[in-house]
């Protein structure tokens, strides 16, 4: 099959599927019933949510044939699908309880439009008690720039949801649907929703982080490098404003695209595919935040970025350390006030995944929690009395995802 038929394809279940989640958030709302109305309303909003469920994990199938389609299918492909099914067995009972709460909890507000694209929603995670503003985190969910989705980033927002602090994951376009360029136009139509509407919904647009994840990571930092330039240069048809980012989480992020060809090709994600996704070859260096940055040209855009943080373990095969090392090195020669929080031995799904299911206390996210709340008293004391997290899959169970995984 053609790069054209499967990128229509793909654009046709999404619409098709985006016709089916685009109007959850109204569905949510119409839920208020009560008397005698209310047992048969909340009937019909659970039918509401297996049909959201069922269409979702179509379209999802479906776009994994088209990409698979389009891939080809090699022993490395085969090898490394095998690895992640039965990784993804063995986390099976987490990702239950979490995809429960993702279709059902009245906290979570699925697939808003923030745009005219067909993946161009957003999830929201909202706090349980909405007495006041709260901060809000934009997160924008890895995947290989193929497979991300806005739902991956459910267990997070679930997490710091119970901490009061909202969560907005924006979902892409991801190739073949689009190339990087597109994502990261995605991401920042995202980020300008949040910005402009979150008070809406009870967030505060006084304190909005940006994080992105692994590919998520690498959008998001493109994202607002492209805005701080557009901002350094004058411009004044920009919807969001990178003041408006109190500061930026990136875990397990990839910044010099350069650096990274030949080792994601090693990995699997050929290189006449990564260059595909990334526009050509000749794209790699501006699509590479840690290069970009060291252009003296937009040095005035360099200091308008709000403070860094980045998470990575030293563990990390999918993407290595030294991408998170080499960037915090150049920003902080820049100017930038960086923090580089470095996990021993924790791999690339660990920091996201293993260790977020496994409840208890997490380095991680502890220091997360605490840059958001820092100065919020109330905030604090709060996390200070908060009950451990659960834990949502077994130990064994955790050790052995460990050993398989693909990432």
């Amino acid at each position: 099959m053609s790069y054209d038929n499967d990128q229509t394809e793909a654009r046709q279940l999404l619409s098709r599927g985006s016709s089916v989640s685009g109007g959850s958030f109204n569905q949510m709302q119409r839920r208020r019933v009560s008397g005698k109305l209310a047992k048969p309303e909340r009937q019909q909003s659970f039918s509401r949510d297996i049909g959201h469920a069922a269409s979702e994990t179509y379209l999802l199938t479906r776009l994994t044939i088209t990409l698979l389609r389009y891939l080809g299918v090699g022993y490395r492909w085969i090898t490394r699908l095998a690895a992640l099914g039965i990784y993804a067995a063995l986390l099976m009972p987490g990702f239950l309880q979490v995809a429960y709460y993702y279709f059902f909890s009245s906290q979570v507000r699925r697939s808003i439009v923030y745009g005219d694209e067909p993946r161009n929603r957003l999830d929201l995670y909202l706090p349980k008690n909405l007495d006041g503003p709260k901060p809000v985190v934009v997160f924008v969910t890895g995947g290989a720039w193929i497979i991300g989705y806005k739902a991956w980033g459910s267990l997070l927002g679930q997490q710091l949801a119970e901490r009061d602090i909202i969560v907005a994951c924006i979902d892409y376009r991801n190739f073949p649907q689009g190339t990087i360029g597109d994502m990261v136009t995605d991401a920042s139509q995202g980020i300008s929703f949040i910005c402009n509407n979150i008070a809406e919904y009870g967030g505060d647009p006084s304190r909005i982080y940006l994080m992105g994840q692994s590919a998520g990571a690498h959008i998001s930092a493109c994202a607002l490098l492209d805005q701080a330039i557009r901002e350094a240069k004058g411009e004044e048809s920009i919807s969001w404003s990178v003041f408006q980012i109190k500061a930026y989480f990136g875990l397990s992020g990839g910044y010099n695209l350069c650096k990274l060809v030949d080792h994601f090709n090693n990995r699997g994600l050929y290189r006449a595919l990564f260059l595909s996704i990334m526009e050509g070859e000749e794209s790699l260096e501006r699509f590479s935040p840690g290069v970009r940055i060291e252009d003296p040209s937009i040095r005035n855009a360099v200091s308008l970025l709000p403070p860094v943080i980045l998470f990575h373990g030293t563990a990390d095969y999918s993407i290595p350390s030294f991408a998170s090392e080499d960037f915090a090195a150049a920003l902080q020669r820049l100017g930038v006030q960086t923090e580089l929080i470095l996990f021993d031995g924790k791999t690339h799904s660990d920091l996201f995944l293993q260790d977020p299911l496994r409840g208890g206390k997490d380095a991680m996210f502890d220091h997360l929690v605490a840059v958001i709340h820092a100065g919020d008293k109330e905030a604090l004391a709060k996390d200070a009395m908060a009950p451990p997290r659960r834990r949502l899959v077994p130990e064994v169970l955790l050790r052995m995802a460990s050993y398989i995984s693909p990432f």
